[in-house]
Order: C-alpha cells, then structure tokens, then sequence
C-alpha cells in the first residue's frame, strides 16, 4: 500500500495479493462447505457387507430410496457370509454389517433389521409338493440341494438335521439362491430357502414353498456397527435409513 493525500491506496502488487487473498477465502470457503456435506453424510463412501438373505430380499430397494435421497454417497456393496461379516465390522473393514442372528457379536453395536422365513422348496411334481407346511425332520429322507460349505443357511440345516439325528443328504451345493432353484426346478432335490428369495420363481419355475414349523425356521437378521470405532456421517444415515425402512 502507499498514502497519498487522498489517502491509502493498492500498489499494483497490492492488487496482485489482493485477488490472490480473495481466491484463497473463496477456496477456503469451498474446502469447508465440501468438509461439511461429508460430515453430514450427504456426501460419502459407505462400505456395506451383507449376506445373501438380506442382499437378495431386502437391499435393493432399501438402497434405491437412501441413493435417491443421498445422490453423492457411494455405497460399496459385498455379500459375504455371516462370520466374516462379522469380523469385517469388527476390524474396520467394512462400515456397516448385516447378517443372521447367532453369530457373535462381542465388539459391535448392533440392531434388529429384518425377520425372514424359511421354506422348503421343491418342484410341484416332488412327493411334498402335496403339503403347505411341514416339520424339517420329514424332509430328511429326501436329498438336498444347499449352498457352499459356510453359509449360515446350510450350518442352520446341517445343526437342525444333527440334532434329530438324521444325516443331511445333500446331493447338489451351489453358490447362489438362483442356482438352487433352478436345480430343485430340475428335481436334483429339495432345498431350504427363505421365502422372500424364492417367490418369484414359484410360478416360472414350476416350484412349491412349504412352510416349514420349527422355531429356527424363522431367522432374524442383524445391522451391526464397530463398537470402538466412530461412524462416518454417510454410514450413520445409512444405518437410519435401512432400520427406518419399511421391510
């Protein structure tokens, strides 16, 4: 600056400071309006480990309404099974777990979600076909087509079928929901599935659900969060959202 007798005025490089100063309040004022969308989670990434039950009947549209409402978050989405989703949360891996109740939960925060049933299905010229419900131990004469060795549904039946006493016949193993129904479809055998993920292809596929009447036929599903480690505003309205969500 210099002093004149009008008064103070800029110097040429006074100007040159002068926009520099008024680019950086300006870039400052940026920095911090994008700090704040993150911190209030309208902006984000959130990473979501669930298992197939909940990946198949639940998520979709529950993560079509929260992205529609939180355009700038970007939800990570991996179906792993029930024990590692556990220990993904735990260790930080992921942000946000859901998976079957009875698994530990020792070092999470953890809610209900969802209930779902399961059912048997087989194709409508199986011998069961004839039943609308059935106890588990009257389905293990029959062999079954089941997911890969350490899903929580195959060690739910596999623990029922010991517990009765009967060995499970589990003649076919697949990796997906789908899979499985397009073999019991091929009468490979029957198969335990929960409902919501089967009851589009009944019709199409030729299959039958039988409701099954024991008391773990009914499975809870969990949201857990790490206990030690603080959520990410992203996370936070995800977690909202999903346990607001009508199921």
């Amino acid at each position: 600056m210099e002093r004149t007798v009008h008064g103070i005025r800029l110097t040429p490089a006074g100007h040159v400071a002068l926009q520099h100063a008024m680019r950086l309040f300006q870039g400052f004022e940026l920095f911090s309006n994008e700090l704040s969308e993150y911190s209030n989670g309208s902006r984000g990434h959130v990473r979501l480990w669930a298992n197939m039950s909940a990946l198949v009947e639940f998520l979709p549209s529950a993560l079509e309404s929260f992205l529609h409402f939180y355009p700038d978050t970007r939800v990570e989405v991996e179906e792993q099974l029930s024990g590692d989703i556990v220990r993904a949360v735990v260790e930080g891996v992921a942000d946000v777990g859901i998976f079957v109740e009875g698994a530990t939960t020792h070092g999470l925060n953890v809610l209900p979600y969802r209930t779902d049933r399961l059912v048997v299905l087989c194709s409508k010229t199986h011998p069961l076909s004839e039943v609308d419900e059935i106890e588990f131990r009257s389905c293990l004469s029959y062999d079954f087509v089941g997911l890969n060795r350490g899903s929580s549904l195959l060690n739910t039946i596999s623990t029922a079928a010991h517990d009765i006493g009967f060995p499970l016949r589990l003649r076919v193993q697949v990796r997906s929901f789908d899979a499985m129904s397009e073999m019991i479809a091929s009468n490979l055998g029957i198969g335990v599935l929960p409902l919501g993920a089967c009851f589009r292809k009944l019709e199409p596929l030729g299959l039958k659900a039988i409701r099954l009447v024991d008391s773990w036929a009914e499975r809870r599903l969990l949201i857990a969060t790490s206990a030690s480690r603080a959520l990410s505003g992203s996370a936070a309205l995800l977690v909202e959202h999903l346990v607001k969500t009508p199921g």
